[in-house]
């Protein structure tokens, strides 16, 4: 019997990426699966490569009506996972901040994630989980990115607030290195290498590998509060 067989997974940011392999791997598990993401047409087309057994959902994070809306038609559910990341923002040195811009890019990784743990409430089941998306700039900051480690740092605090908060709902997040998703393919190798070089595993990982913690988390029911890390080792160096 596989892991998941008769649970409920909603993976919001399941249309590419880390979030399409979690959809993915639930699946596998046996679990029925509901990808949400704010562009119907990438919806669409995730759910008819992951096949029968998938539900499509449009859900714009940013809305709380429309977060709403998201977990109604979704109904009764067992796990949550959001992968949903705000990309391409707040790069660049301190002394040229754009303060005001930089409020509003922290509405996905951030605030999304508190509105879909918000109204998850409603439905998710008593012993279920909800896992969260960091990252390893929130713990090995870079210079020109200090929202990006703060937005990180402040996903992963989340996580640890709603595990006390919501218990016996388990909450946990995972903290990523380098994955190779499409916006990080999009680097060029050369850019990867020079991220990873130095790293005990000189690699990015595979979205597929990112996968595996998510699913972990999701089918250890003794774990809540925790940051895993899947970063190659770069927590080490």
């Amino acid at each position: 019997m596989a892991k998941l067989d008769g649970a409920k997974v909603l993976v919001i940011g399941g249309a590419s990426g880390v979030g399409f392999a979690v959809a993915e791997a639930a699946m596998a598990a046996g679990a029925e699966v509901v990808v949400g993401s704010s562009q119907a047409a990438r919806i669409e087309a995730a759910a008819k490569k992951l096949g029968q057994g998938t539900r499509g959902l449009t859900v714009d994070v940013k809305d709380e009506a429309s977060v709403a809306a998201f977990f109604e038609a979704a109904g009764p559910f067992d796990h949550l996972v959001f992968t949903a990341g705000d990309w391409g923002h707040f790069f660049g040195p301190t002394r040229d901040l754009d303060v005001e811009a930089s409020k509003a890019r922290i509405e996905v990784r951030f605030w999304g994630a508190a509105r879909a743990a918000k109204h998850a409430t409603r439905q998710i089941a008593k012993e279920g989980s909800i896992t969260l998306t960091g990252g390893m700039l929130g713990h090995r900051p870079m210079p020109g990115m200090p929202l990006v480690a703060a937005s990180a740092h402040s996903t992963e605090g989340l996580a640890m607030g709603l595990a006390r908060d919501l218990a016996p709902i388990r909450v946990n997040a995972v903290c990523l290195g380098l994955i190779t998703s499409e916006q990080v393919q999009g680097m060029g190798e050369a850019t990867i290498k020079g991220f990873t070089a130095n790293l005990p595993l000189p690699r990015a990982g595979t979205v597929e590998e990112a996968a595996e913690a998510y699913l972990y988390l999701m089918q250890c029911t003794y774990v809540t509060g925790q940051i895993v890390r899947v970063d190659g080792g770069g927590s080490l160096i």
